[in-house]
């Protein structure tokens, strides 16, 4: 079983929700999983555990506040996590074009810079199309965890 860190990243509560369902699932399933709702760096330099990237955006395409600090450090001091897998759920709406779930790919590229190994594709999930989230993010998750 696997130990996963889940970084949120939430303005309005759907992106942590989210989160704590899927952190339900997998503990039923005997993963032992952390959901952070203000993770900072020290939270992942001391362990080696997958991590789970759930943020909505914000903006123009931004982090929410409360995951913003986290990037900004990750990208300030990019430590190292050679290998250590992640993925990316994010939400978003489309109807704001360009920037549509902009967070998840700010944090894509950043622990990319750190050499950390992306498992799966990106899960974008459009407000416009779902109101629960959780819905799409658990079936996601489960084919995830087995690539981790």
């Amino acid at each position: 079983m696997a130990a996963i860190r889940i970084l949120t990243g939430s303005v309005y509560g759907g992106a942590l929700l989210t989160a704590r369902k899927i952190k339900e699932e997998l503990e039923a399933e005997g993963h032992q999983v952390t959901v952070l709702e203000t993770p900072a760096l020290e939270d992942i330099t001391g362990n080696d555990d997958a991590l789970l990237v759930c943020t909505s955006t914000t903006g123009q395409g931004e982090i929410p506040d409360n995951l913003l600090p986290f990037y900004l450090a990750l990208r300030e001091q990019l430590p190292q996590q050679p290998g250590r897998p992640f993925g990316i759920i994010v939400l978003g709406d489309s109807s704001y074009g360009d920037t549509f779930c902009g967070a998840g790919d700010l944090m894509e590229e950043a622990l990319y810079e750190t050499a950390a190994r992306k498992v799966g594709e990106t899960l974008r999930i459009d407000a416009l199309e779902t109101m629960e989230p959780e819905a799409e993010a658990l079936p996601w998750v489960k084919e995830w965890v087995n690539g981790i």
